[in-house]
Protein backbone atom coordinates (compact mmCIF):
# COMPACT_ATOMS: atom_id res chain seq x y z
CA UNK A 1 0.00 0.00 0.00
CA UNK A 2 1.31 3.00 -0.90
CA UNK A 3 1.93 5.84 1.70
CA UNK A 4 -0.93 8.51 2.57
CA UNK A 5 1.59 10.97 1.86
CA UNK A 6 1.98 10.17 -1.86
CA UNK A 7 -1.75 9.54 -2.43
CA UNK A 8 -2.02 13.27 -1.73
CA UNK A 9 0.46 14.09 -3.81
CA UNK A 10 -0.81 12.34 -6.77
CA UNK A 11 -4.46 13.82 -6.06
CA UNK A 12 -2.65 17.69 -5.94
CA UNK A 13 -0.85 16.50 -9.65
CA UNK A 14 -4.45 15.46 -10.84
CA UNK A 15 -6.06 18.46 -9.66
CA UNK A 16 -3.39 20.71 -11.17
CA UNK A 17 -4.02 18.93 -14.89
CA UNK A 18 -7.55 19.90 -14.14
CA UNK A 19 -7.14 23.54 -13.25
CA UNK A 20 -4.59 23.75 -16.30
CA UNK A 21 -7.23 21.95 -18.28
CA UNK A 22 -9.95 24.20 -17.40
CA UNK A 23 -7.73 27.49 -17.97
CA UNK A 24 -6.80 26.35 -21.47
CA UNK A 25 -10.36 24.96 -22.01
CA UNK A 26 -11.89 28.79 -21.44
CA UNK A 27 -12.27 29.78 -24.59
CA UNK A 28 -14.38 26.65 -25.57
CA UNK A 29 -16.84 28.53 -22.82
CA UNK A 30 -16.77 31.79 -24.61
CA UNK A 31 -17.51 30.08 -28.04
CA UNK A 32 -20.35 28.33 -27.13
CA UNK A 33 -21.36 30.89 -25.70
CA UNK A 34 -21.09 32.74 -28.83
CA UNK A 35 -22.65 30.24 -30.68
CA UNK A 36 -25.67 30.14 -28.71
CA UNK A 37 -25.81 33.99 -28.87
CA UNK A 38 -25.51 33.95 -33.19
CA UNK A 39 -28.39 31.41 -32.89
CA UNK A 40 -30.36 33.32 -31.41
CA UNK A 41 -31.11 30.57 -28.25
CA UNK A 42 -31.90 33.28 -25.72
CA UNK A 43 -34.38 34.84 -27.95
CA UNK A 44 -35.63 31.89 -29.46
CA UNK A 45 -36.32 30.47 -25.71
CA UNK A 46 -37.69 33.81 -24.29
CA UNK A 47 -40.38 33.94 -27.10
CA UNK A 48 -41.23 30.16 -26.69
CA UNK A 49 -42.75 31.24 -23.08
CA UNK A 50 -39.42 31.00 -21.34
CA UNK A 51 -38.31 26.87 -22.01
CA UNK A 52 -37.74 24.60 -24.74
CA UNK A 53 -36.68 21.09 -25.59
CA UNK A 54 -34.14 20.37 -27.51
CA UNK A 55 -35.70 18.80 -30.05
CA UNK A 56 -38.40 22.37 -29.91
CA UNK A 57 -34.92 24.04 -30.07
CA UNK A 58 -33.23 22.40 -33.15
CA UNK A 59 -36.32 23.13 -34.94
CA UNK A 60 -37.45 26.18 -33.95
CA UNK A 61 -33.70 27.35 -34.84
CA UNK A 62 -33.35 25.52 -38.21
CA UNK A 63 -31.17 22.77 -37.31
CA UNK A 64 -30.63 19.70 -39.83
CA UNK A 65 -31.97 16.88 -37.25
CA UNK A 66 -28.39 15.26 -37.27
CA UNK A 67 -27.63 18.50 -35.39
CA UNK A 68 -29.93 17.37 -32.53
CA UNK A 69 -27.08 15.31 -30.42
CA UNK A 70 -24.49 18.19 -31.06
CA UNK A 71 -27.01 20.58 -30.06
CA UNK A 72 -27.45 18.99 -26.54
CA UNK A 73 -23.65 18.87 -26.22
CA UNK A 74 -23.80 22.67 -26.80
CA UNK A 75 -26.14 22.86 -24.40
CA UNK A 76 -24.77 20.69 -21.39
CA UNK A 77 -21.28 23.21 -21.37
CA UNK A 78 -23.84 26.01 -21.37
CA UNK A 79 -25.98 24.70 -18.56
CA UNK A 80 -22.82 23.47 -16.45
CA UNK A 81 -21.54 26.94 -16.46
CA UNK A 82 -24.49 28.01 -15.48
CA UNK A 83 -25.61 30.21 -18.83
CA UNK A 84 -28.65 28.20 -19.20
CA UNK A 85 -30.66 26.17 -16.58
CA UNK A 86 -31.75 22.52 -17.29
CA UNK A 87 -34.58 20.81 -15.96
CA UNK A 88 -33.95 17.03 -15.91
CA UNK A 89 -37.45 14.99 -17.53
CA UNK A 90 -40.10 13.23 -15.05
CA UNK A 91 -39.37 10.02 -16.87
CA UNK A 92 -36.89 8.46 -19.10
CA UNK A 93 -38.56 8.71 -22.43
CA UNK A 94 -38.81 12.32 -21.66
CA UNK A 95 -36.60 14.71 -23.16
CA UNK A 96 -34.63 17.72 -20.73
CA UNK A 97 -35.87 21.07 -20.40
CA UNK A 98 -34.07 24.44 -21.09
CA UNK A 99 -34.74 27.73 -19.44
CA UNK A 100 -33.03 31.03 -19.00
CA UNK A 101 -31.16 32.89 -16.53
CA UNK A 102 -30.84 36.09 -15.19
CA UNK A 103 -27.66 36.07 -17.51
CA UNK A 104 -29.12 35.09 -20.33
CA UNK A 105 -31.86 37.46 -20.34
CA UNK A 106 -29.73 40.17 -20.63
CA UNK A 107 -29.02 38.67 -24.30
CA UNK A 108 -32.76 39.21 -25.01
CA UNK A 109 -33.03 41.62 -27.73
CA UNK A 110 -36.12 42.87 -26.90
CA UNK A 111 -35.12 43.88 -23.50
CA UNK A 112 -34.27 47.50 -24.61
CA UNK A 113 -32.67 48.73 -21.56
CA UNK A 114 -30.78 45.65 -20.49
CA UNK A 115 -29.82 44.21 -23.51
CA UNK A 116 -26.26 43.22 -23.52
CA UNK A 117 -25.47 41.54 -26.53
CA UNK A 118 -23.76 44.41 -28.70
CA UNK A 119 -20.92 44.28 -25.87
CA UNK A 120 -20.78 40.50 -25.88
CA UNK A 121 -20.38 40.58 -29.18
CA UNK A 122 -17.38 43.07 -29.21
CA UNK A 123 -15.53 41.03 -26.65
CA UNK A 124 -16.46 37.36 -28.53
CA UNK A 125 -16.11 39.35 -32.32
CA UNK A 126 -13.05 37.35 -34.29
CA UNK A 127 -11.55 41.08 -34.53
CA UNK A 128 -10.83 41.57 -31.29
CA UNK A 129 -9.90 38.05 -30.06
CA UNK A 130 -7.14 37.61 -33.15
CA UNK A 131 -4.93 39.62 -32.18
CA UNK A 132 -4.35 37.98 -28.12
CA UNK A 133 -3.08 35.03 -30.20
CA UNK A 134 -0.09 36.80 -31.42
CA UNK A 135 0.12 37.96 -27.78
CA UNK A 136 3.63 37.06 -27.10
CA UNK A 137 5.44 38.67 -30.34
CA UNK A 138 3.83 41.73 -29.10
CA UNK A 139 5.24 41.57 -26.08
CA UNK A 140 8.96 41.14 -27.27
CA UNK A 141 8.05 43.10 -30.08
CA UNK A 142 10.02 46.70 -28.95
CA UNK A 143 7.09 48.71 -31.17
CA UNK A 144 4.72 50.93 -29.35
CA UNK A 145 1.56 50.21 -30.92
CA UNK A 146 -1.28 48.57 -29.39
CA UNK A 147 -1.89 44.97 -29.70
CA UNK A 148 -4.80 45.81 -31.82
CA UNK A 149 -3.05 47.88 -34.23
CA UNK A 150 -0.13 45.57 -34.44
CA UNK A 151 -3.13 42.64 -36.09
CA UNK A 152 -4.99 44.77 -38.07
CA UNK A 153 -2.82 48.11 -38.48
CA UNK A 154 -5.95 50.12 -36.98
CA UNK A 155 -6.87 51.85 -33.90
CA UNK A 156 -10.05 50.56 -33.05
CA UNK A 157 -13.00 49.11 -34.07
CA UNK A 158 -15.67 51.83 -34.57
CA UNK A 159 -18.84 50.47 -35.39
CA UNK A 160 -18.59 47.85 -32.61
CA UNK A 161 -17.69 50.42 -29.67
CA UNK A 162 -20.18 52.39 -30.53
CA UNK A 163 -23.13 49.92 -30.61
CA UNK A 164 -21.71 48.96 -26.97
CA UNK A 165 -21.17 52.47 -25.57
CA UNK A 166 -25.44 52.49 -26.36
CA UNK A 167 -25.81 49.57 -25.25
CA UNK A 168 -23.79 50.10 -22.15
CA UNK A 169 -25.37 53.30 -21.46
CA UNK A 170 -28.72 52.03 -21.00
CA UNK A 171 -27.93 49.18 -19.04
CA UNK A 172 -25.55 50.58 -16.78
CA UNK A 173 -27.74 53.72 -16.14
CA UNK A 174 -30.83 52.46 -15.12
CA UNK A 175 -29.20 50.92 -12.50
CA UNK A 176 -26.96 53.71 -11.25
CA UNK A 177 -30.05 56.29 -11.50
CA UNK A 178 -32.32 53.21 -9.33
CA UNK A 179 -29.39 52.78 -6.64
CA UNK A 180 -27.73 55.82 -6.43
CA UNK A 181 -29.37 58.45 -8.18
CA UNK A 182 -28.85 60.77 -5.30
CA UNK A 183 -25.53 61.85 -6.67
CA UNK A 184 -27.64 63.53 -9.07
CA UNK A 185 -29.73 65.72 -6.44
CA UNK A 186 -28.93 69.46 -6.53
CA UNK A 187 -27.03 69.81 -9.86
CA UNK A 188 -28.40 72.02 -12.12
CA UNK A 189 -26.46 72.16 -14.88
CA UNK A 190 -24.66 69.05 -15.84
CA UNK A 191 -21.87 68.13 -19.04
CA UNK A 192 -21.33 64.38 -19.91
CA UNK A 193 -17.92 64.84 -21.40
CA UNK A 194 -16.85 62.17 -24.12
CA UNK A 195 -20.60 61.04 -24.08
CA UNK A 196 -21.00 60.19 -27.54
CA UNK A 197 -24.83 59.98 -28.85
CA UNK A 198 -25.98 60.67 -25.56
CA UNK A 199 -27.62 57.27 -23.63
CA UNK A 200 -26.29 58.52 -20.17
CA UNK A 201 -27.62 61.69 -20.57
CA UNK A 202 -30.97 61.30 -21.76
CA UNK A 203 -30.93 58.71 -19.08
CA UNK A 204 -30.06 61.10 -16.47
CA UNK A 205 -32.69 64.15 -17.99
CA UNK A 206 -35.72 61.50 -17.95
CA UNK A 207 -34.84 61.31 -14.10
CA UNK A 208 -33.93 64.42 -13.57
CA UNK A 209 -36.31 66.85 -16.45
CA UNK A 210 -35.47 70.33 -14.28
CA UNK A 211 -31.30 69.93 -14.96
CA UNK A 212 -29.55 71.42 -17.62
CA UNK A 213 -27.71 68.25 -19.23
CA UNK A 214 -25.53 68.59 -22.39
CA UNK A 215 -22.87 66.62 -23.80
CA UNK A 216 -19.32 67.52 -25.13
CA UNK A 217 -18.31 65.14 -27.50
CA UNK A 218 -15.70 65.63 -30.79
CA UNK A 219 -17.14 67.38 -33.59
CA UNK A 220 -17.82 63.72 -36.23
CA UNK A 221 -19.45 62.09 -32.83
CA UNK A 222 -21.84 65.13 -32.39
CA UNK A 223 -22.25 65.03 -36.27
CA UNK A 224 -23.95 61.58 -35.85
CA UNK A 225 -25.83 62.09 -32.56
CA UNK A 226 -29.58 62.26 -32.91
CA UNK A 227 -31.72 65.25 -31.92
CA UNK A 228 -33.02 65.40 -28.57
CA UNK A 229 -35.40 67.98 -26.72
CA UNK A 230 -33.98 67.05 -23.70
CA UNK A 231 -30.51 67.35 -24.01
CA UNK A 232 -28.24 69.62 -26.16
CA UNK A 233 -24.94 68.44 -28.10
CA UNK A 234 -21.48 70.64 -28.02
CA UNK A 235 -18.97 69.84 -30.59
CA UNK A 236 -15.68 70.23 -28.89
CA UNK A 237 -12.38 68.50 -27.67
CA UNK A 238 -11.82 67.89 -24.11
CA UNK A 239 -7.95 68.31 -23.92
CA UNK A 240 -8.86 71.89 -24.91
CA UNK A 241 -11.61 73.37 -23.57
CA UNK A 242 -14.89 71.68 -21.48
CA UNK A 243 -18.15 74.26 -21.23
CA UNK A 244 -18.89 75.73 -17.45
CA UNK A 245 -21.11 73.23 -15.63
CA UNK A 246 -22.14 72.57 -12.12
CA UNK A 247 -21.02 68.98 -12.46
CA UNK A 248 -19.25 67.12 -14.76
CA UNK A 249 -19.91 63.41 -15.65
CA UNK A 250 -17.46 60.64 -17.37
CA UNK A 251 -18.33 57.45 -17.86
CA UNK A 252 -16.15 54.79 -19.55
CA UNK A 253 -13.81 57.61 -20.37
CA UNK A 254 -10.45 57.38 -17.94
CA UNK A 255 -9.55 53.61 -18.83
CA UNK A 256 -8.97 54.76 -22.77
CA UNK A 257 -6.00 56.74 -21.77
CA UNK A 258 -3.11 56.91 -19.85
CA UNK A 259 -2.07 58.64 -16.46
CA UNK A 260 -0.48 61.77 -18.04
CA UNK A 261 -3.58 62.38 -20.41
CA UNK A 262 -6.18 61.60 -17.08
CA UNK A 263 -4.46 64.25 -15.12
CA UNK A 264 -4.95 66.57 -18.82
CA UNK A 265 -8.59 66.07 -18.52
CA UNK A 266 -9.01 66.39 -14.92
CA UNK A 267 -7.45 69.75 -15.02
CA UNK A 268 -9.57 71.04 -17.47
CA UNK A 269 -12.46 70.03 -15.53
CA UNK A 270 -11.77 71.25 -12.64
CA UNK A 271 -11.10 74.42 -14.64
CA UNK A 272 -15.12 73.99 -15.67
CA UNK A 273 -16.52 73.30 -12.25
CA UNK A 274 -17.35 75.74 -9.16
CA UNK A 275 -15.94 75.07 -5.91
CA UNK A 276 -17.03 72.45 -3.75
CA UNK A 277 -19.03 74.52 -1.16
CA UNK A 278 -21.13 75.89 -4.33
CA UNK A 279 -21.71 72.68 -5.60
CA UNK A 280 -18.93 71.20 -7.78
CA UNK A 281 -18.01 68.03 -8.71
CA UNK A 282 -17.24 65.59 -11.20
CA UNK A 283 -18.77 62.15 -11.42
CA UNK A 284 -16.87 59.10 -12.75
CA UNK A 285 -18.17 55.92 -13.35
CA UNK A 286 -15.17 53.96 -14.48
CA UNK A 287 -13.74 50.43 -12.90
CA UNK A 288 -11.53 50.55 -9.70
CA UNK A 289 -10.04 47.62 -9.59
CA UNK A 290 -10.07 45.53 -6.50
CA UNK A 291 -13.54 47.35 -5.44
CA UNK A 292 -16.30 45.45 -4.88
CA UNK A 293 -17.07 41.99 -3.51
CA UNK A 294 -14.58 40.53 -2.41
CA UNK A 295 -14.79 37.26 -3.98
CA UNK A 296 -12.96 35.92 -7.30
CA UNK A 297 -15.54 36.33 -9.96
CA UNK A 298 -15.73 39.78 -9.47
CA UNK A 299 -11.69 40.65 -9.14
CA UNK A 300 -10.77 38.27 -12.14
CA UNK A 301 -13.35 39.69 -14.60
CA UNK A 302 -11.73 42.92 -13.44
CA UNK A 303 -8.51 42.18 -14.23
CA UNK A 304 -9.35 40.00 -17.66
CA UNK A 305 -11.19 43.08 -18.61
CA UNK A 306 -7.92 45.02 -17.65
CA UNK A 307 -6.03 42.54 -20.10
CA UNK A 308 -8.71 42.78 -22.76
CA UNK A 309 -8.98 46.76 -23.08
CA UNK A 310 -5.25 46.66 -23.06
CA UNK A 311 -5.16 45.10 -26.51
CA UNK A 312 -6.84 49.01 -27.21
CA UNK A 313 -4.31 50.47 -25.23
CA UNK A 314 -6.77 50.83 -22.08
CA UNK A 315 -6.10 50.54 -18.60
CA UNK A 316 -8.38 49.82 -15.47
CA UNK A 317 -6.86 51.26 -12.08
CA UNK A 318 -6.73 50.27 -8.68
CA UNK A 319 -7.60 53.01 -6.13
CA UNK A 320 -3.75 54.01 -5.27
CA UNK A 321 -3.75 54.88 -9.23
CA UNK A 322 -6.66 56.63 -9.25
CA UNK A 323 -5.74 58.89 -5.83
CA UNK A 324 -2.61 60.11 -7.76
CA UNK A 325 -3.88 60.93 -10.48
CA UNK A 326 -6.76 63.22 -8.93
CA UNK A 327 -3.79 64.38 -6.30
CA UNK A 328 -2.08 65.61 -9.81
CA UNK A 329 -4.79 67.29 -10.96
CA UNK A 330 -5.09 69.10 -8.33
CA UNK A 331 -8.43 67.92 -6.72
CA UNK A 332 -9.00 67.71 -2.93
CA UNK A 333 -10.75 64.98 -2.08
CA UNK A 334 -13.11 62.12 -3.74
CA UNK A 335 -15.05 59.54 -2.71
CA UNK A 336 -16.16 55.97 -3.76
CA UNK A 337 -19.99 56.22 -3.37
CA UNK A 338 -20.62 52.65 -5.22
CA UNK A 339 -19.82 49.56 -6.44
CA UNK A 340 -21.85 48.39 -9.34
CA UNK A 341 -20.84 44.97 -10.83
CA UNK A 342 -17.08 45.40 -11.77
CA UNK A 343 -17.19 49.00 -11.90
CA UNK A 344 -17.75 51.78 -9.34
CA UNK A 345 -19.03 55.43 -8.89
CA UNK A 346 -16.75 57.77 -7.64
CA UNK A 347 -17.17 61.76 -7.10
CA UNK A 348 -14.30 63.84 -7.11
CA UNK A 349 -14.21 67.13 -5.48
CA UNK A 350 -11.95 70.35 -6.38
Amino acid sequence: MAPIQDKHSSQELLQAQVDLWHHALGFVKSMALKCAMELQIPNTIQHHGGSMTPSELAMKIGLHPSKLPRLRRLMRVLTVSGIFVVREPASPDKEVVYGLTPTTRLLVSDKANSNLFPILSLMLDSTVISPFLGMHSWFLDECTTSLFKKAHGLNTYNQLINNVMVSDSNFLMDIILRECGDVFLGINSLIDVAGGHGGAAKAITKAFPQMKCSVLDLPHVVAEALADDHVSFIAGDMFKHIPPANALFLKSVFHDWGDEDCVKILKKCKEAIPPRDAGGKVIIVDMVVGSGPNENVTRETQVLFDLFIMCFEGIEREEFKWKNIFMEAGFSNYKIIAVMGVRSVIELYP
